[in-house]
């Protein structure tokens, strides 16, 4: 009998390779070496648990306590140098990817459904464009177009409108001499912090909500397009379910990927095929 042959397989390989997946292969791999940094395996636990009890306790007793306790611009300052000089090119580089394609999602919703309302601008190509409450402009933008949407018909369009899909070039300050270099998920372990800090509780429990709403802009882009595939990455997150005692960097991190899938199926749709060989920079 032939002797069993054990293959010893990468999952980082395999999941680069993976044919399901639509994103940019050179994003894929941007994505894949930033949760591969060290700080992603030994200092991402503690950093999730340290965030999750300071943002609890901020919460309780911000109950007591019920007004702002930093004032916006000094979380936009804080985070603008943590990004600058703790977290790595890489992780930054796809924070400022998420903040242009959400609004390329968000923007491709309005122009194609009747609503009374203007393109939204927030497309940060550069760290320090992340200043001047660009957060809280980011979260109220899916509210302000949901709302928007009540009041008018949703229905399949037979010919769509496709601009503005681009991902312009984006300044994550390589250049810049960094402390640490920490990944995504990490960073925003820490960066919860200052957010809680300074909105309010009902502004932080508006933005942790807002991602309750990725199901939704799935099922609105399904019924817009037509197209079925967005409905396959829905995850069951109803946006009736009223909790904000949640993982936040988790539920953000799965957030953003929600947003590139989907961004892909629409440039696929406007194209003709998934985007391969889009340029990106590598620490």
């Amino acid at each position: 009998m032939a002797e069993f042959v054990r293959s010893d397989p990468s999952m980082w390989e395999a999941v680069f390779a993976d044919p399901s997946v639509p994103l940019d292969r050179s994003v894929v791999r941007q994505i894949i070496d930033d949760q591969r940094r060290p700080s992603r395996r030994w200092l991402y636990p503690f950093a999730m648990v340290l965030s999750r009890v300071l943002v609890t306790l901020i919460r309780i007793l911000k109950r007591v306590l019920p007004f702002r306790w930093m004032p916006l611009g000094a979380m936009d300052f804080l985070c603008v140098w943590f990004l600058r000089r703790c977290v790595s090119p890489d992780a930054v580089d796809l924070l400022l990817r998420h903040f242009v394609i959400e609004t390329n999602l968000v923007n491709f919703i309005i122009r194609n459904t009747p609503v009374d309302m203007e393109p939204v601008r927030l497309r940060p190509e550069s760290l320090s464009e992340l200043g001047d409450q660009a957060v809280v402009e980011h979260d109220v933008n899916v509210y302000d177009v949901l709302i928007a949407l009540d009041v008018v018909p949703l229905a399949a369009r037979d010919t769509l409108d496709f601009q503005q899909l681009d991902v312009p070039p984006l300044d994550a300050e390589r250049h810049r001499r960094r402390l640490l270099r920490l990944d995504i998920q990490t960073a925003l372990c820490f960066m919860n912090i200052p957010f809680s800090l300074a909105l309010s509780s009902e502004e932080y429990r508006r933005a942790v909500h807002s991602m309750r709403f990725d199901d939704s802009f799935l099922e609105i882009l399904a019924v817009i397009t037509g197209d079925d595939h967005f409905r396959h990455w829905k995850l069951a997150g109803m946006s009736l379910w009223m909790d904000s005692n949640v993982d936040v960097p988790r539920m953000v991190y799965r957030h953003a990927l929600v947003c590139e899938y989907a961004h892909a199926q629409l440039v696929k749709l406007a194209g003709g095929q998934y985007p391969r060989d889009t340029a990106v920079e590598f620490d």
